[in-house]
């Protein structure tokens, strides 16, 4: 075998080592690259988000029984609830029932009225897009309503039908109670997408 062929051969045998090290080292990057993916997905929904069922109609048009959605559960420790933010919270504290979804309307410290089909904070009527027919039961918000300084009044966007802070088992929401905001609808996935 000539000398030429002799090198030629090596020249082969040192391109496929490089290219199986250039391929071993892409590996090794895109599997570290995955389990970091995944591990940081798993912690952001363990200990950020996680996922619940709607149940029943009281939020309708804004989530439907049964979507499936995920709540932000980090937020409310840096931030407070805002009027319009949907929560997840357990009535009354009792973790032995199912969590409840509803919007926030009423802010600590604030004063509360349904009066006439209409909601009153601090004596001025609340436009809100969230508020589109007439609220036809009152229920204990006919008499004014003062918000505690951690306590929240919630309503359900499907007024006509929704259990909510007008009504005594629910009551105002304490801050401790609130589970987390609800952040992402996740199905059904043609309805994907962020909860205003």
């Amino acid at each position: 075998m000539s000398r030429w062929s002799i090198n030629r051969r090596r020249r082969r045998q040192k391109r496929r080592e490089a290219m199986n090290l250039d391929l071993v080292k892409e590996i090794v990057t895109w599997t570290f690259q995955i389990i970091l993916v995944i591990g940081i997905a798993f912690v952001l929904v363990y200990f950020v988000g996680e996922k619940t069922n709607v149940i029943g109609s009281s939020m309708e048009p804004t989530l439907y029984n049964k979507n499936e959605v995920i709540i932000n559960k980090f937020v409310y420790k840096l931030t407070e609830p805002q009027r319009g933010d949907v929560i997840v919270f357990y009535p009354n504290g009792n973790k032995n029932t199912h969590s409840n979804i509803k919007r926030v309307m009423g802010l600590p410290g604030e004063k509360v009225k349904i009066e006439n089909g209409k909601l009153y904070i601090n004596e001025e009527e609340i436009i809100s897009e969230f508020i589109s027919e007439s609220i036809e039961d009152a229920g204990i918000a006919q008499d004014e309503i003062l918000l505690g300084e951690d306590e929240y009044f919630v309503l359900g966007d499907n007024l006509g039908n929704s259990e909510d802070s007008r009504f005594a088992n629910i009551g105002n929401v304490n801050k401790q109670d609130i589970e987390g905001k609800v952040w992402f609808r996740v199905s059904p996935i043609k309805e994907m997408g962020f909860i205003k």
